[in-house]
């Protein structure tokens, strides 16, 4: 079973310095959004998001500035960082969609549940007079 708190994301997303007005627009646009909260980051030019794998993932949002005009800032070691968040969210949404596979309980429930149904076991035809008979 999954952990509702491992499908809580929190994300920092930099932007650079210029054009100035970025930041603000950026977050306008983004308080807009369903299931999804965004405040101001701790550093300079910085948003912090908090959204759900279920609804959003930081590659979808990263593209979809960039397609409205924004410009994110990364440098080579936050880059990295990046992509692996990338990899590690597709996964974990791909995962999410996966049905819980068969194993060796889930086939024993089976087989418990159809003979529960059905008279079993050793059948004697022998009257139960002369069973008990020594």
């Amino acid at each position: 079973m999954i952990n509702p708190f491992e499908l809580q994301k929190e994300r920092l997303l930099f932007f650079s310095k210029e054009p100035v007005d970025q930041l603000f627009a950026a977050y306008i646009l983004l308080i807009g959004l369903d299931n999804f909260h965004v405040e101001m980051g701790p550093h300079p030019n910085s948003l912090l998001i908090r959204y759900s794998i279920q609804h959003y993932s930081l590659e979808a949002l990263e593209k979809a500035l960039t397609r409205e005009g924004f410009h994110l800032e990364y440098r080579l070691l936050d880059n990295i960082r990046k992509h692996l968040i990338h990899y590690c969210e597709d996964v974990q949404y791909h995962n999410l969609k996966t049905p819980v596979p068969r194993t060796k309980n889930n086939a024993q429930e089976i087989f418990v549940k159809a003979y529960e149904l059905h008279p079993h076991g050793d059948h004697d035809d022998t009257p139960k007079e002369l069973r008990e008979f020594k």
